[in-house]
């Protein structure tokens, strides 16, 4: 096993972790930002305010995206696997 190759398997790691996350991160953070704008508007300084939606959110995103994350990382994993033999041959 070469160093490019340990390089290649880290930056396809991270490329599929940053695909993976972003749905949920951006919607995470889209509802965060309409929450902050509706306490700041109304004076509202409740935490739970803040937390639930955001939560909420990331629970909708989860079942929505859910099966195309796993199939995504269950592939990544696959191919991983099936490559092992040619990595140390």
């Amino acid at each position: 096993m070469t160093s490019q190759m340990v390089l290649t398997i880290g930056r396809e790691a991270l490329t599929l972790l940053l695909m993976i996350s972003m749905p949920v991160l951006g919607v995470v953070m889209a509802v965060g930002l309409l929450v902050s704008v509706f306490q700041a508007v109304t004076q509202i300084q409740e935490a739970t305010l803040a937390f639930v939606p955001k939560l909420i959110a990331a629970m909708a995103v989860f079942l929505i995206a859910g099966p195309w994350m796993i199939s995504t990382l269950v592939d990544y994993i696959r191919r991983t696997i099936e490559s092992i033999p040619a990595m140390i041959g």
